[in-house]
C-alpha cells in the first residue's frame, strides 16, 4: 500500500504537469500554432465538436492559419465560434477557407499574457499541493491504523514533500520558460 502511494502521488503529479504543458500551448506567442486553437468547439449538427474534428488546420506561415472544413456547410459555424471564442483574431470567410492573421503583440497585451501564464502556473502548484495532501493524508490514515510507525511516517512524508518540490521548481521553469518567450520580440 505504501509503495503504491508514492508511485500515485507521482502519477498524480505528472498528470498536473502535463496539464501546465497542454495550458501553456494554448496561449499565444506571436507565430501560429495549431495548439492555438485546441479550445474551440464547433456547433457541428446540434453537438460542440473539437475544431480539427470538423476542419483540417493548417498554418501557411508564422502569422497565419488556414482552416479548411471537410463540409462547406459548416463554414459558417467554424466562423461563428472563432467570433465566440476569445482567440483575439477575427475570421476571413472565403467561401471555401477561413484563414486567420496572428496580429503582433503589443506590450501590453504581452504583460497581459504573461499574467495568465502566472495564474496557469498557479492551477498547476495548486494540483501538485493537492496530490501531496492526498498522500499525506494516506500517511497519517496508515500511522492511525497502526499499519507504519513514526519514524516510517515522517521519512515517507519527507519523500512526499521532495517530490512535491522537484514537481513545483519544474512547474516553474515552464512558467519562467513561456514568459520568456512571450516576452521576446
Amino acid at each position: 500500500m505504501i509503495e503504491n502511494l508514492k508511485a500515485t502521488t507521482q502519477d498524480s503529479m505528472e498528470k498536473a504537469l502535463a496539464a501546465l504543458a497542454t495550458d501553456l500551448k494554448k496561449v499565444r506567442t506571436g507565430k501560429a500554432q495549431v495548439s492555438m486553437l485546441d479550445g474551440i468547439k464547433v456547433n457541428y449538427y446540434g453537438t460542440p465538436t473539437p475544431l480539427n474534428q470538423v476542419a483540417s488546420l493548417s498554418t501557411p506561415d508564422a502569422k497565419s492559419f488556414l482552416i479548411a472544413p471537410w463540409e462547406t456547410s459548416v463554414l459558417k459555424d467554424i466562423e461563428s465560434a472563432l467570433v465566440k471564442s476569445d482567440i483575439g483574431m477575427t475570421p476571413q470567410n472565403d467561401g471555401k477557407v477561413i484563414r486567420l492573421k496572428v496580429p503582433e503583440l503589443t506590450e501590453e497585451r504581452r504583460k497581459d499574457l504573461v499574467k495568465s501564464v502566472k495564474k496557469i502556473v498557479e492551477e498547476g502548484r495548486v494540483a501538485v499541493r493537492m496530490a501531496r495532501r492526498d498522500a499525506n493524508d494516506e500517511i497519517k490514515k496508515a500511522l492511525k491504523d497502526k499499519l507504519i510507525g513514526e519514524d516510517e511516517q515522517k521519512r515517507l512524508s519527507d519523500e512526499i514533500q521532495e517530490l512535491t518540490d522537484s514537481f513545483i521548481a519544474r512547474l516553474d521553469q515552464m512558467g519562467e520558460d513561456k514568459e520568456k518567450e512571450l516576452m521576446t520580440v
